[in-house]
Formats: C-alpha cells, sequence, structure tokens
C-alpha cells in the first residue's frame, strides 16, 4: 500500500498547476496581428475586471455566468 501512495504523492508533484490564460502581448506578435492583439488583451482585461467584481460581491457559482454577462454588457455599453 506504501508504495501506491508513494508514487501516488510523487505524481500529483510532478504536475504543473492550472493556469488561467495569460494576457495576450501585443508586441509579441507579427505587425499584422496586432491590432486583433490588442483588442483581445482589452477584451480579457474587461473580462478579469468583471470577475474580480463577482468574487468581491462574493457571487455564488450559479449566478456567476450572468453576472459576468451583466457586468461585460454594462462595460461595453459605457464604451
Amino acid at each position: 500500500m506504501k508504495p501506491i501512495i508513494f508514487i501516488a504523492a510523487i505524481a500529483l508533484l510532478a504536475t504543473a498547476p492550472a493556469r488561467s490564460q495569460p494576457l495576450v502581448d501585443p508586441n509579441k506578435v507579427a505587425p499584422e496581428y496586432r491590432e486583433a492583439a490588442e483588442k483581445r488583451r482589452a477584451e480579457q482585461l474587461r473580462q478579469r475586471e468583471c470577475a474580480l467584481k463577482a468574487d468581491l460581491e462574493k457571487v455564488l457559482p450559479r449566478d456567476r455566468t450572468a453576472f459576468l454577462n451583466q457586468c461585460l454588457e454594462t462595460m461595453a455599453a459605457k464604451h
């Protein structure tokens, strides 16, 4: 039984933790794709801001999608 636990512990330590999608860096893409990268980065920042608001307001997981959609719509209306 101990070898199985040891192998499982090694396997857990060897795997990399799951990370969120990194922000797009417009300076690291080809010039013809820079405008699209800038738009994607702006969208990612808006999504992160809304996710932070949801965390601060302690939105329940079942209501999170609706909250995020409403937040993103509100932000789009402001611009």
